[in-house]
């Protein structure tokens, strides 16, 4: 199934559950026997259902709801889902206000409820049948033919994409150094090895439907041979060019009479963009530093009695790695230093609360890559100093993915640029929710982190039971 298909399909279903939603809320609503009021009201919610429909359709669209564009995440998803159905929400109920039409605002109020609950559902049993069809062996088992990280994160992305039909069976490296001299990580692993001239053959004997090649920055001519071999048997040949700039950059593909170009546009916003976001910044920033007050309170005033401070300010590289003063907790980072207080009040970023002053200010803002130490920022590569194109945010891409301050900011770069590719004040709101659901996971001792890729092995074509990965190392003659 294409992912236009799918994204009709689903439209489909949500039309459907929205007519279904309708009738389970005014029956919460009225009951089940109907008298001659409970029809009237019937007929004031029908203009409703076709308001439903048509913005509804206009949401689907426009906005990524269907829960696979950007990698399969049920936090992503019920965040989207519930921004929208809120949008939906508000439109019906300013329509109805402005229309004069009389209809039963708690009936309206449970049929987005019960919306709202059936869109989730419908999409993680499209996740679900997507995944079973690929255990099944309805996806394209697919090979990797490189190694390194950028390897295993297409093989994660994949894994997220069931409605992309494939299955990544293993990966494919080859090298020329002998057996021994490997110190790598992988090679303490069960491997299979073979000459790069049988491993078209092994290919074929474990069926595989794609290889994808992850070019290194020396690529072995055979790879060349290996491809072109593949070909032959009938096997489709991907290429992943080995440069960051390639997948963290909108990329623009022209064909010049059989030789593809690659143009590559540089992350970052626009003024409007900017300027939108700045006012979301000052609307938003207000409510919550409002809110946060009663939290906030109590929490500084027990780091008085204790600790004698109840905030601290620290310095962080912000806009273009502009130095400013970032206000927070006055709490340790490191846990044999602190109090069980302190570790709870750490381990739920209420340290962090503080900063909607800095939001407020201008400093930062309360989605972007998250600031760090000028010690780090002097050591960053010239990718990573792409982080600084933004001010910086209270929670961002990264954080959401449960990434924090210990993670190297080489991890945590490359969520920050994928947020400059799709930035906008969508995605701001929802990985906002998103942050609300991280908070929540992680006070259930539970998170929404990337799974660990489970690589099928290949007992079947050499005759032991104890290889995990498959093709790994395939060395050349």
């Amino acid at each position: 199934m294409s992912q236009r298909r799918l994204l009709i399909a689903l439209l489909v279903a949500d039309l459907l559950w929205s007519l279904g939603a309708m009738c389970v809320a005014f029956a919460l609503r009225y009951g089940v026997h109907w008298d001659s009021l409970s029809k009237e009201s019937a007929l004031h919610l029908v203009p409703f259902v076709g308001a439903t429909w048509l913005i509804w359709s206009l949401f689907s669209f426009l906005l990524p709801l269907d829960g696979f564009r950007g990698g399969w995440r049920l936090s992503a998803v019920v965040s989207q889902l519930l921004l929208a159905v809120s949008g939906l929400m508000m439109i019906l109920l300013s329509g109805g206000y402005l229309a004069r039409a009389y209809v039963s605002r708690l009936a309206l109020g449970e049929f987005c409820l019960v919306l709202f609950a059936g869109i989730v559902l419908i999409r993680w049993a499209s996740f679900l049948v997507l995944q079973a069809r690929s255990r099944n062996g309805w996806a394209d088992r697919v090979v990797i033919v490189g190694g390194g990280h950028l390897a295993r994160e297409l093989a994660r992305k994949i894994q997220r994409h069931p409605e992309m039909h494939r299955r990544v069976v293993g990966f494919l490296t080859m090298d020329d150094r002998p057996s021994g001299s490997r110190t790598s990580a992988a090679s303490s692993e069960p491997s299979l090895r073979a000459s790069a001239l049988g491993t078209v053959d092994i290919l074929s004997a474990q069926q595989t439907d794609e290889v994808i090649l992850v070019l290194e920055e020396n690529a072995p001519p055979e790879l060349l041979k290996l491809a072109a071999a593949c070909r032959q048997r009938g096997i489709k040949v991907s290429l992943v060019p080995q440069f960051y700039e390639l997948y963290l950059s909108r990329s623009l593909l022209t064909d010049f009479s059989g030789i593809p170009v690659l143009e590559l546009a540089r992350p970052g916003l626009t003024v409007p963009a900017l300027a939108g976001k700045r006012v979301l910044d000052l609307a938003l920033g207000t409510f919550l530093a409002l809110a946060s007050v009663p939290l906030l309170a109590p929490l500084a005033i027990a780091l008085r009695c204790m600790k004698g401070r109840a905030f601290r300010w620290e310095t962080r590289c912000g806009f273009h790695g502009k130095p400013f003063a970032m206000l927070r907790l006055n709490v340790d980072r490191t846990a044999s230093t602190t109090s069980r207080f302190e570790a709870f009040v750490r381990e739920f970023s209420f340290t962090e609360l503080p900063q909607l002053w800095n939001v407020l200010r201008g400093d930062m803002s309360l989605v972007g890559p998250r600031p760090e130490s000028r010690d780090r920022v002097c050591r960053y590569s010239e990718w990573q100093q792409q982080r600084l194109t933004v001010k910086p945010g209270m929670t961002g891409l990264a954080q959401v993915q449960g990434l924090r301050e210990q993670h190297s900011s080489e991890e945590k770069t490359r969520f920050d640029l994928q947020y400059l590719l799709n930035c906008s004040l969508w995605t701001d709101l929802s990985l906002l929710v998103q942050t609300v659901w991280t908070l929540v996971t992680r006070s259930l001792g539970r998170g929404d982190s990337i799974p660990h890729l489970q690589l099928l092995g290949t007992a079947e074509a050499i005759g032991s039971d104890s290889q995990q990965d498959v093709l790994e190392h395939a060395h050349r003659p």
